[in-house]
């Protein structure tokens, strides 16, 4: 009996305290929107500015996410070419301010630079062992994080202040904010479901459907008075927008679940480090940009 008490006493000590997690959770909001609260700024006045301004930002924050890339690829024994891999993204970053005429020929060069240069990179290596994988994650890693990074600033351009690009662009970071604002929410309070969990555990089904509500209200608000779409184009638009932005989550989710690492990074406090803030955007801009495309608004 004594022993049974005992047992009953150790079960109640090691149960959660609910208190105790919403205090966590509560604090955890807000750092979340304490960060968010000093980078979303920063982010809006390089959209508002747009040009070489918003290039610079993308430059920092696309050289942050590859740097992170690096560290977590290399805590896994992988060894990728990373100056390549830096380079390739800076020349889709690049290519993106030229005129459409200058930006193929650019293309065409860098590209063909980077496979001239990677192989041979790999073939005075003391052990061979893995080099093909480490030259398809140099490769990768920059058509991962560059080229979507570079169809922020097609879709931008150069016109300061009001214009088609920078609706398209609050599109973008609307849709995917208030997607991640509408999941966290009613994932915390509503998840039951799991979306995907051998990949990220913490995602549910109800967290995706409250994330998709916000996608479609974003894609309504930018799109439609601002810029003339119909609301029947926009609603589909901004479900399909919903769905990138937990599929480019996701994606980065397999990435860290490869690694084993729980975030990119620690240099947004409460998000992790910058590729957990772009993992969504990176797949939101392409469904923006092919959409625009596909309207003849670019």
């Amino acid at each position: 009996m004594q022993k049974a008490n005992e047992q009953g006493k150790k079960e109640e000590e090691d149960a959660p305290d609910p208190q105790k997690a919403n205090r966590q959770w509560s604090r955890s909001v807000g750092v979340r929107f304490l960060t968010a609260g000093v980078a979303i700024p920063i982010v809006l006045v390089s959209l508002w500015l747009g040009g070489w301004w918003a290039f610079a930002v993308a430059a920092l924050a696309s050289g942050l996410s590859i740097r992170e890339l690096d560290t977590m690829m290399r805590h896994e024994g992988y060894h990728p070419v990373i100056l390549v891999s830096y380079a390739l993204a800076a020349l889709f970053l690049v290519a993106a301010m030229l005129l459409p005429q200058q930006r193929l020929p650019l293309l065409e060069i860098g590209i063909s630079a980077a496979l001239l240069i990677t192989f041979p990179t790999l073939f005075f290596r003391k052990k061979l062992e893995g080099a093909m994988l480490d030259w398809s994650l140099t490769m990768a890693i920059a058509l991962y994080v560059g080229w979507p990074m570079s169809f922020l600033l097609l879709l931008r351009g150069y016109q300061v202040g009001l214009g088609a690009g920078l609706w398209w662009l609050l599109t973008v970071f609307g849709g995917v904010w208030g997607f991640d604002t509408g999941a966290f929410f009613a994932g915390h309070f509503f998840g039951r479901h799991k979306l995907a969990p051998l990949i990220s555990p913490g995602k549910t089904w109800e967290g995706v459907f409250g994330g998709l509500v916000f996608s479609i209200a974003a894609a309504l608000l930018f799109t439609t008075l601002p810029m003339g779409i119909p609301w029947y184009l926009a609603v589909p638009f901004g479900l399909v927008l919903g769905v990138a932005a937990v599929l480019g989550d996701l994606a980065e989710s397999l990435i860290k679940r490869q690694t084993h690492v729980k975030d990119s990074g620690q240099i947004m406090p409460g998000h992790g480090g910058m590729l957990d803030r772009l993992d969504s955007i990176l797949f939101a801009v392409l469904v923006v940009y092919i959409f625009a495309q596909l309207l003849g608004r670019v």
